[in-house]
C-alpha cells in the first residue's frame, strides 16, 4: 500500500443560517456556501437564505438545499438567490416526472448545476445512481435517516461504499459529494476511502443547529486539505 497527495478536495460549509458564519467560511476557503429551504432546525425563508449568502463572493459559489418544492418553485428561488447550485433533497418525483426527469429539466431550464441527494444506507448506492450521475454530472451522497432530509450528522460506511462508488466511476465521470456525518476528526478518513471532489459538512462544526463553530471549521478545512488516498 502507497499514499499519495490527491487533488485538493473542496468544501462546502452548509446549513449556515448567519451572515458572518458564511463571511468566515469563505475566508477559510469553501468553494461553496449551502443554506437550507428543506426544513428542519436550519431552514431559511429565501429573505433569511439571500441575507446570509449576501453578495456575490469571487471564487464561491452559492448552494441551496431544497426538499419537497415543485420544479417550478425551484427555479423561480434559484433565479431569487442568484445560485450556483440546486441540490434537491427531497422526493424522488414531481409532477409525474422520476427524480432523473426532473433534474434534466431543471438542469436545462436555469442552465444552473444540479445536485440530486442518494441517500444511503449500507454498502450499495441506490439503483439510480447511474442515471441521475450521467445526467446531472454530480451526486450528493448522504446518510437515510427515516424523517430527516439531511443534516443528521450520521456518516455513511464509507469502507463498504468504496466498491459501489468504483464502480460507479468506471460507468461514468461524476462530481461526488460526500456528506453525512462528516467532522474535522473524520474527513480525512471519508476522504482517503472515497476520493471525493466535494466534501459537504453542517452539524460537524456546529455548536448549536446552524451556528458554526469557527475553529471547527477552521478545523475541518485543514483536515480535508491535509488528507491523503489511499492506493492499492
Amino acid at each position: 500500500m502507497t499514499s499519495a497527495p490527491i487533488s485538493p478536495v473542496r468544501i462546502k460549509i452548509c446549513g449556515l443560517t448567519r451572515p458572518q458564519d458564511a463571511e468566515h467560511a469563505e475566508q477559510q476557503g469553501a468553494s461553496y456556501l449551502g443554506v437550507i429551504l428543506a426544513g428542519g432546525p436550519r431552514l431559511l425563508t429565501v429573505d433569511a437564505a439571500r441575507s446570509v449568502l449576501g453578495p456575490r463572493r469571487q471564487g464561491v459559489q452559492r448552494v441551496a438545499v431544497f426538499g419537497d418544492q415543485s420544479a417550478e418553485e425551484i427555479v423561480s428561488i434559484a433565479d431569487a438567490l442568484d445560485l450556483d447550485v440546486m441540490q434537491l433533497h427531497g422526493h424522488a418525483s414531481t409532477n409525474g416526472r422520476s427524480y432523473v426527469e426532473m433534474v434534466a429539466w431543471l438542469r436545462d431550464t436555469t442552465g444552473r448545476t444540479v445536485w440530486p441527494v442518494l441517500r444511503v444506507a449500507g454498502q450499495e448506492l441506490p439503483k439510480d445512481a447511474a442515471a441521475l450521475a450521467q445526467t446531472a454530472g454530480a451526486l450528493v451522497l448522504d446518510a437515510h435517516v427515516v424523517g430527516q432530509l439531511g443534516g443528521t450528522g450520521v456518516a455513511l460506511d464509507w469502507s463498504g461504499l468504496r466498491a459501489s462508488v468504483m464502480a460507479l466511476r468506471q460507468a461514468t465521470p461524476v462530481q461526488l459529494v460526500l456528506a453525512g456525518g462528516l467532522r474535522p476528526e473524520n474527513v480525512a478518513a471519508a476522504i482517503g476511502l472515497l476520493s471525493p471532489q466535494v466534501v459537504d459538512v453542517s452539524s460537524g462544526v456546529e455548536v448549536a443547529p446552524g451556528v458554526k463553530d469557527p475553529e471547527r471549521v477552521q478545523q475541518f478545512v485543514m483536515a480535508a486539505r491535509g488528507a491523503v488516498e489511499t492506493q492499492a
